[in-house]
Parts: C-alpha cells; structure tokens; sequence
C-alpha cells in the first residue's frame, strides 16, 4: 500500500509537500478518511506513505546489525582465549549505554536524517547479535559433524560457513524480527525530537511532532500515526514468535 497510495490516492501531490489551506485541520470523513493536518494535507495518504520510510529503518537497522554483530559473534565463539575477551570487551562498552543514549549521541553527531538514524541505531544494537551467535558457535563447535569436519582437515572459516552459521540463523532470525518492530519505535522517537526524516519526508514520528502543538483539539492527527506505529510494532512481535514456533519444533513442546 504505500508503495502504490501515491497512484491510488487522489491526494498523491500532498506526499510531494502540496499544500490546501482552505481544507486544513477537517475532521474524518469519507473525502478525508483520517482527516486533514494544518496544511490541509490528506492524513490517510500521509500515513500510509510514512510507512514506507519506517520500515525501511526497520529493516535497514537489523540488516546492518546482524552483518556487524553475527561474524564477530561466530569468530568469538569459535576462536575463544584472548580473541573472544577483546570482542566481548568491546561489546560490552557499547552494552554499557542505555539503549537510547547511544543512537541519540550517534544520529546527533552525523546529522538528523533516516539513514544516520539506521547507522545510530545499529551500532546501538549489534552487540545483541554477538552475544547470540557467540553462544551457538559456543554450543555448535563442539557437535559431531563440526568435529568431523575439523579432523578431515576443515578450516575455522570453513567450518563457520558451512556449519556454525547456517544453524545459528534462527535465534538470529528470530531477534531480528522482534528488533525491527522496536528499531521504528526508537527511529519514531529519534524524529518526535527533530532528529529523524524531515519534510517534505514523511515518517510517522515526524508527523506525530508536526501535530503535537495542537492535537487537542485535533485529535485525529497523531491518533492515527500512532496506531500505526502500534500496530507495526505488534505485527513484528507477532512475526516474531511465529518464526521461533516455525524455526524451533521443540519451542511448542516446551510450551
């Protein structure tokens, strides 16, 4: 939908930053199914486009998380003794911040838009993904067909391709479906504060703080990005738990 509301809905320029002040600030109705901002701008379409931005930081944040977090994991794992003290030093410093501080400091640094919010966020967040894989290489090193590999002359990077990682995947595939639904939550809040997408980008938090000065007496105008928000965050929990049932057959069972 939001790749194709900007053809389907007759309010499409409005995502482009047109203006109608003579329709601004109207109520839901079934010309304006979540009603009109201040510009007179169409809600539903605005909405809906924002998606669009939201999941691509979604995405974008545990993609570059997993691609830095996963092979450091999988090389502390499996090489131990000093090798696996220094990455997991590392990883703790950057544990040692609270979960907003460090994607703020970081998007703040490089400059407000979508794509430092993607690197802020990630850099926060991948020593998530070197702990998990640390603890499958941990685990899976020590298995029958990994030893078998090893004494027919296999390779670390051998073994980590063809063995450590393919069977580490789904608790990684598992968290990353969790984080996306989280990383717009984080990404909504980094713009509610100026540090995100700007117009004429649309972005739910962006469109949240675009309307904050007045919401009280226009309601609809943060309800329904923030149902939208709500409603994404949940869908990836959702996803989430899902994939574990799928990925691990013993999680039911354990239930």
């Amino acid at each position: 939908m939001s790749l194709l509301i900007p053809c389907l809905s007759p309010y499409g320029d409005d995502i482009r930053g047109a203006v109608h002040f003579e329709e601004s600030n109207l109520s839901p109705s079934f010309s304006h199914y979540f009603g009109t901002d201040a510009a007179g701008r169409d809600i539903f379409t605005l909405t809906v486009r924002a998606a669009l931005s939201s999941l691509r930081v979604g995405f974008g944040v545990v993609i570059l998380a997993m691609f830095i977090g996963t092979p450091l994991g999988l090389i502390a794992g499996m090489k131990g003794k000093w090798i696996d003290e220094i990455i997991m030093r590392i990883v703790d410093g950057f544990l040692a911040f609270p979960p907003l501080v460090l994607p703020l400091v970081i998007t703040t640094a490089l400059g407000p838009s979508l794509n430092n919010i993607i690197i802020g966020i990630a850099i926060s967040w991948f020593p998530w993904y070197v702990r998990i894989a640390r603890s499958q290489a941990i685990v899976l090193k020590n298995q029958d067909y990994v030893l078998a590999s090893r004494s027919f002359g296999g390779s670390s990077t051998h073994i980590i391709i063809k063995h450590i990682l393919p069977n580490s995947l789904p608790p990684i595939i598992v968290q990353a479906s969790i984080d996306a639904g989280y990383a717009i939550l984080v990404a909504a809040g980094l713009s509610f504060i100026g540090l995100g997408a700007h117009p004429p980008q649309v972005e739910w938090g962006l469109m949240i703080t675009q309307a904050r000065a007045h919401f009280l007496d226009q309601w609809w105008t943060v309800t329904f990005p923030g149902l939208f928000i709500l409603v994404t965050v949940v869908s990836f929990n959702l996803i989430g738990d899902g994939l574990r049932e799928i990925l691990n057959p013993n999680f039911i069972e354990d239930k």
